[in-house]
């Protein structure tokens, strides 16, 4: 073939490759076209790439959905005192990046290291020194570990007066706990806990209750968050044409305690003197109302202080619920009772006393040669076990364990906190009933014991321990927790003849509750003395001479009973004082206290006030209102407007009780001489003051004089002493 022949096929060749290549990315291109067209035709139709919902990523990135936070409930006292209540709290940080200044070319970084930190050692508890080397640490900012967390609003606004550049603040949603150590266990703790939410999948911090009244009543202290929905634009605007739609929070409700600040306060400073004085491993106290049932103080040891957490490793439980043990000789009241209201008692009938066999086992009285042959009607004035292990034969095994039935001995009381325990009873054998007249073979809670020895002291009656008087929602709603009678075990005489036996503890010359004795109410405090062995995790029992849990039980005025008082230390200290000498030292001022205090709800409900909100008010219109209401007012600085209050708006307050207002600028300190403990810690609190406390009662005299400005970082001394 001649070359020109060659070519021209060379030609048609390279041309009908290039139509075939043409048509196969012609194809290609199709195929592509037509999946895109495919794949977009999907897309348009059903809203979704692979798992990604495009309609809510849009109205995602286009709508503003903002959280309303609602308020956690506050928790009150009998009389309308906050005990928690919702607050902020701050962590401060410094910006170090040299690019952040604003358009204006002013510095939003801290350029003056030295200056700022020696302004925040006035206010952190940091030296200068350790405040410049975070200062000068590499990053675009940084906080100041836990000396700059948990900041109070007030040492918040005293560092935003200083104007230091670069320096801000994060704010953090907490629970304020205005009296630190105050029935810890029983009003309990709530802390932050992160919540999503399941229909948005937003996360959220809520407070959350962990122990105690927080954790019993968390749903109705917890309120609902609200919801404020916008369709914004890409810069952030609101659409045209749409609606900012907005659902309301629906704050929590608002629980009223029965406990009493001024017989609480006063409680935890008996029971601290005395932890530190005589180091029990355990320390329980209750007082109720004898009438009602309502606990209006109690604490225990181990216990924390709610405002700091300090103390709280050591303890999570609440002893008072959760804790069973054997009572001891108290629980001879019960056995008493029983005999009486069953016709089986004789008092002047006599018994050989020392020691008694049962079951191949001899039981021997505390004193363990006895006092010889003794009347019945001695048996609990001198605690004698062998004269109970008798009363109990006479009774009868029926009989004995019908009582203890009607009296609920194992069963919950119901009282209104978490993780009530039941407590149990053994009655298997004639030994296991011998040793239960006298508190063995028997496990209780010390909430239990106030149900028993509610009936000896309430004409029969056995009522349920309450905790709670009322909750109000945020309509205003009150729903009322009533006096309850759990039973009536035994008939009104019974129960008067029990507490004549109770007051020879006192008054008789064989008594072993001398010590127990009140100035003034000579002839009118009934007791029973315990010592209780405390079991081994082992079998058995504690063998050490100081392995008990001693005990009084105490009902006063005997005539017309008011209160009800009972008090367990486990092995402390006797060397430095006897049991009862130890006991006594809480019970008896306490006692003598309370019956100087005889309020309750129905009393609070009926002479209380609704505080109205001052903040914002002219200083002067703000002081007239509350004095207009019947309150005792304290104006906290010479400012114009008030910023706060205490009790704070919506709180139940009494007539003529304190209202600490505070105004802006400076924080003068009052005269709070005459004052109570209790008003001089809603001026701690509202000035974030660091106050000491010496003594108890009212305030005698002030560290700070009348006047002068509180600083942060002063410490005040407060001196009180009893009227």
């Amino acid at each position: 073939m001649s070359g020109r022949g060659q070519r021209h096929s060379n030609s048609r060749r390279t041309k009908n490759n290039r139509v075939v290549i043409g048509l196969v990315l012609i194809a290609l291109m199709t195929v592509v076209l037509l999946l895109f067209v495919i794949r977009f035709g999907y897309i348009a139709g059903s809203g979704h790439v692979g798992q990604v919902d495009l309609t809510q990523r849009t109205q995602k990135k286009y709508s503003q959905n903002q959280v309303i936070k609602a308020r956690r409930g506050t928790i009150y006292d009998i009389n309308g005192n906050v005990v928690a209540e919702d607050s902020n709290v701050y962590t401060i940080y410094a910006v170090l990046d040299q690019s952040q200044v604003t358009t204006a070319g002013r510095p939003l970084y801290v350029k003056d290291k030295a200056k700022t930190a020696q302004v925040l050692s006035k206010y952190l508890k940091l030296t200068t020194e350790q405040l410049q080397q975070y200062l000068s640490k590499d990053g675009f900012q940084v906080e100041f570990g836990s000396a700059g967390r948990n900041l109070s609003l007030d040492v918040k606004q005293k560092i935003e007066a200083e104007k230091l550049p670069g320096i801000d603040f994060t704010e953090t949603p907490s629970r304020l706990y205005p009296n630190g150590t105050f029935a810890s266990h029983i009003v309990g703790l709530a802390q932050l806990k992160t919540t999503t939410d399941q229909k948005d999948k937003q996360s959220t911090q809520q407070l959350t209750g962990l122990i105690g009244i927080e954790k019993y009543f968390n749903q109705q202290l917890t309120g609902t968050n609200g919801r404020q929905v916008a369709k914004l634009n890409s810069y952030g605007y609101q659409l045209p044409g749409t609606k900012r739609v907005t659902k309301k929070a629906q704050d929590g409700a608002d629980v009223y305690l029965t406990l009493d600040s001024r017989l609480q306060s006063y409680l935890e400073q008996l029971m601290q003197d005395a932890q530190d004085k005589y180091k029990p491993t355990e320390l329980n106290a209750i007082l109720m109302n004898a009438k009602t049932g309502e606990i209006v103080a109690a604490s225990q040891r181990p216990t924390f202080n709610a405002a700091t957490k300090q103390g709280l490793t050591a303890q999570w439980r609440d002893s008072l619920v959760e804790d069973t043990y054997e009572p001891g000789s108290v629980f001879k009241v019960l056995l008493l009772a029983a005999a009486i209201d069953a016709g089986k008692y004789t008092p002047n009938a006599t018994y050989r006393s020392g020691a008694v066999t049962v079951g191949g086992a001899t039981i021997h009285d505390w004193n363990i040669n006895g006092w010889g042959t003794i009347p019945y009607s001695q048996v609990i004035p001198r605690s004698s076990n062998t004269g109970a292990v008798h009363i109990e034969q006479l009774l009868g095994a029926d009989l004995w364990e019908q009582y203890l039935t009607k009296f609920r001995v194992g069963q919950k009381t119901g009282i209104l906190l978490p993780n009530e325990a039941s407590g149990n009873l053994q009655v298997n054998t004639a030994l296991d009933r011998a040793i239960t007249s006298f508190g063995q073979a028997v496990n209780v809670t010390a909430v239990q014991m106030m149900t028993y020895l509610s009936a000896i002291a309430n004409q029969g009656q056995m009522l349920q321990p309450q905790i709670v008087s009322k909750l109000v929602d945020n309509q205003g709603k009150v729903t009322r927790y009533q006096k309850k009678v759990l039973g009536t075990p035994i008939s009104a005489d019974t129960a008067k003849q029990v507490i004549a036996a109770m007051k020879e503890v006192v008054t008789a010359d064989y008594g072993t509750g001398h010590a127990y004795q009140i100035a003034g109410y000579e002839n009118q405090i009934a007791v029973k003395t315990g010592t209780a062995q405390i079991a081994s995790s082992k079998g058995g029992y504690l063998t050490g001479s100081n392995d008990y849990i001693y005990s009084v039980a105490g009902i006063a005025p005997a005539d017309d009973p008011e209160y009800i008082l009972y008090v367990t230390a486990k092995q402390p200290d006797t060397t430095k004082a006897a049991a009862e000498t130890i006991l006594s030292e809480i019970f008896n001022p306490l006692m003598k206290r309370a019956l100087k205090y005889r309020t309750t709800s129905a009393d609070i409900d009926e002479n209380s006030i609704t505080m109205g909100k001052l903040t914002g008010m002219a200083t002067e219109t703000a002081i007239k209102n509350a004095q207009d209401q019947g309150l005792t007012v304290t104006k906290v600085g010479n400012g114009s407007k008030i910023v706060q209050q205490l009790p704070v708006a919506g709180a139940k307050v009494i007539a003529k009780q304190r209202v600490v207002l505070l105004t802006e600028g400076a924080m003068t300190m009052p005269n709070v001489v005459g004052w109570s403990k209790n008003d001089v810690l809603k001026l701690a609190e509202i000035t974030g003051g660091d106050f000491k406390f010496a003594g108890d009662g009212y305030v005698t005299s002030q560290s700070l004089k009348a006047g002068a400005v509180i600083t942060a970082g002063q410490q005040i001394v407060i001196k009180l002493a009893e009227p």
